[in-house]
């Protein structure tokens, strides 16, 4: 990796630009330029891991929504991945700079984030996005795990604007008033032994979207819990399942996306 000397011009006037490392990193077939971007909230501001391709152009948007553990480096590798496939990727830290691997204090962390609070977040963040000129308007979808995965549908449910919806072992919302809302098209990810989000909660909700009309496709993957695609998952990571899960995704964003 090494550092750009390229300026960056601000595309927005309701949004800052943090320095703190822009950093051209190559990948792929494409060089991304990653950095920490901050924009307007309701509270103040918040921030986030923004990748961009180098390449000039406009491209499709995505917010990343990490999981309980806050904005880990794996949730920044699953954004530079993004950024490789040409998309613009921006992962929300709704922890406000907060990461850890203890399970309790990512459950205190996530009891402390209020859902409203993350929903506003998240909502700024798309709009954020929509005012970039490297980003298409018309194309921003959501992608989350774990919380973020609850999060990413909650964001369809609120953003009607929303093009494409990821969800990977996230909370179903289960209100019919609810669902009614999501217009975007919907990727679910799960597994079969998650006992969290089961299969007959999946179940459920793929019912209720189609009897809406609304597009949905949902995958349950034998032998797996919670959190098989993190690799840093030692005991729940089933390689298999988590590279046919992103395969399904990067279909899904093509097709939805692009």
């Amino acid at each position: 990796m090494k550092h750009t000397v390229r300026a960056f011009a601000a595309t927005a006037t309701l949004a800052s630009i943090s320095w703190i490392g822009l950093i051209l990193v190559v990948r792929g077939d494409q060089p991304l330029s990653t950095q920490t971007v901050t924009f307007p909230v309701p509270s103040g501001t918040a921030s986030g891991y923004l990748v961009t391709p180098e390449k000039p152009g406009r491209y499709p948007g995505l917010v990343v929504i990490h999981e309980w553990w806050g904005l880990t480096d794996w949730v920044k590798e699953q954004a530079q991945k993004l950024g490789d496939l040409g998309y613009v990727a921006l992962a929300v830290d709704l922890y406000r700079g907060k990461v850890t691997s203890d399970p309790e204090e990512a459950h205190e962390l996530m009891r402390g984030l209020p859902q409203d609070r993350a929903i506003s977040e998240l909502k700024a963040a798309f709009a954020y996005l929509a005012t970039r000129n490297d980003v298409d308007h018309n194309h921003i979808g959501s992608i989350g795990w774990c919380m973020g995965g609850g999060l990413s549908l909650q964001l369809a449910i609120h953003e009607p604007r929303l093009a494409a919806c990821v969800v990977n072992y996230g909370a179903l919302p289960t209100d019919p008033n609810d669902i009614q809302q999501i217009f975007a098209p919907v990727l679910g990810n799960f597994g079969a032994e998650d006992r969290g989000i089961t299969p007959e909660d999946v179940h459920e909700f793929e019912k209720t979207m189609q009897a809406m009309k609304r597009r949905i496709d949902v995958k349950i993957y034998d032998g797996a819990g919670h959190a098989f695609e993190n690799s840093t998952n030692t005991n729940g990571y089933r390689p298999e399942a988590a590279a046919d899960a992103w395969a399904r995704t990067v279909t899904f964003l093509n097709k939805t996306m692009k």
